[in-house]
């Protein structure tokens, strides 16, 4: 078996095209992301953590932008038609069985609040893994990705402190008298 005299620092498996096919999953789940925290936005508002909510859609649509620079600064083309599939699944997601056909029902609260939470998981993992790229690719910048990392992590605290208030609201049953 002949050794190549010049190793590859590139795993034999790796392929350029699967960061811009990773990166463009991401965008098209900001994509549903941003769509889904403005349905959240305009269900509560007037609720006293209305305002909590706003800043969250302000920051996830800062975060959609800086994905694309991201992905602008490394060279990955953007495939529209994986924003427009994102945004289609978010559409699809309104239509869940929640208990009503015509009206929101309480229990809309609870499901989109756990979803958006997943999908800042979702983008946190996302920030992680260009952190991580960061350390050898000087096109992105470790410090930014290592704050939007911390940002998600408060994001993900922040929607589960507020789901598991709307969960207590919506699922405990009433005390009997």
């Amino acid at each position: 078996m002949e050794m190549n005299s010049h190793p590859s620092t590139r795993p034999e498996h790796s392929d350029p095209d699967l960061l811009g096919i990773y990166l463009n999953d991401h965008l098209a789940g900001a994509a549903a992301g941003v769509e889904l925290v403005r349905r959240i936005v305009r269900a509560h508002r007037g609720r006293d953590y209305g305002p909590q909510l706003a800043e969250l859609a302000r920051e996830i649509r800062e975060d959609r932008r800086t994905l694309r620079a991201c992905m602008e600064a490394l060279g990955v083309r953007r495939l529209r038609s994986r924003t427009v599939l994102g945004w289609t699944v978010e559409r699809l997601g309104r239509l869940k069985l929640n208990g009503r056909v015509l009206s929101r029902s309480p229990l809309s609260d609870v499901l989109e609040l756990e979803a958006m939470r997943l999908g800042v998981e979702g983008k946190g993992a996302c920030w992680r893994t260009l952190r991580a790229l960061a350390r050898t690719d000087g096109r992105l910048d470790a410090d930014q990705l290592e704050e939007l990392v911390q940002r998600a992590r408060r994001q993900s605290q922040s929607l589960e402190a507020l789901r598991a208030q709307v969960a207590g609201q919506v699922l405990t049953p009433p005390t009997a008298h």
